[in-house]
């Protein structure tokens, strides 16, 4: 059995989760409304502020579906209630990042600044020249925005020049040696 799949989903107070018959899981909270698709073979039960996930069959595709649907529901009802952050820094001289109204406008050393628009559900912060905070309740969303923010000016090896995640190392190569 799944170890993930077994665990049951918390549900706090303020937080709705409603299943149609399609298995579309909405789910309600302070912070917003998301919604999913999960697979139809996928039993979903609620009772006493706990939602469960059973599997019809121990088939490969059932054991898979199991803990990915068990935690795709339980990431919507974290978003809901606390929402979700990636932390970015930058480094390098000159390099910078900061808000032109809810806008994201990045200086990496191109000949132009590179801008990020404001997106439904994603929140830009810039705390500090060199840091963005990503917020939102969607953490796929945060995620992939966080890695296409990132991919502007992924760090190099040599000087460690770029864009990395808050706490990430990178691995550094030595230059060429002189005679």
């Amino acid at each position: 059995m799944s170890r993930i799949g077994k665990l049951p989903v918390a549900i706090p107070a303020g937080v709705t989760i409603t299943v149609d018959n399609h298995n579309c899981v909405t789910v309600k909270g302070p912070k917003g409304e998301l919604k999913q698709t999960v697979s139809p073979e996928m039993k979903l039960e609620q009772e006493n502020g706990h939602l469960t996930v059973s599997r019809p069959s121990d088939d490969k595709q059932h054991r898979a579906l199991h803990g990915l649907t068990r935690s795709l529901i339980n990431n919507m009802v974290l978003g809901v209630t606390a929402g979700f952050e990636k932390k970015l820094e930058i480094v390098g001289t000159g390099y910078r990042a900061q808000m032109d109204g809810k806008d994201l406008v990045l200086n990496l050393g191109y000949s132009h600044p590179v801008r990020f628009a404001k997106m439904d559900g994603i929140e830009f912060e810039t705390p500090a020249p060199t840091k963005i905070t990503i917020k939102g309740i969607d953490k796929q969303k945060v995620g992939q925005v966080a890695a296409d923010v990132r991919a502007s000016r992924p760090p190099e090896p040599y000087k460690g020049k770029g864009i990395r995640y808050e706490g990430e190392t990178v691995l550094r190569k030595e230059g060429k040696t002189g005679k």
